[in-house]
């Protein structure tokens, strides 16, 4: 599937394009590495952005913020399943 710069995508499309979940989708957008409008409580994406996002020089940029997002969800799981003394 071809990513149009003009054409305006929803959540969804976003999810299948990026091959993401769409929690990651979500997580992007909110952590500003995809820029969103929410029309009523949908997010539209304009195809410039998934290019955008897609560029060589923000991969690495958008593996790292994933990476920390991970990691600190990880580390808050870990502490709630040590024992309290």
């Amino acid at each position: 599937m071809e990513i149009k710069e003009n054409e305006v995508y929803t959540h969804e499309e976003t999810q299948a394009l990026l091959k993401v979940s769409a929690s990651t989708v979500t997580r992007m957008i909110k952590k500003g590495l995809i820029k969103a409008a929410k029309v009523g409580k949908q997010y539209r994406i304009m195809g410039k952005e998934l290019l955008r996002v897609l560029s060589p020089e923000l991969e690495d940029k958008v593996g790292k913020a994933y990476n920390k997002a991970r990691n600190w969800a990880h580390q808050d799981l870990d502490e709630n399943a040590k024992p309290k003394k």
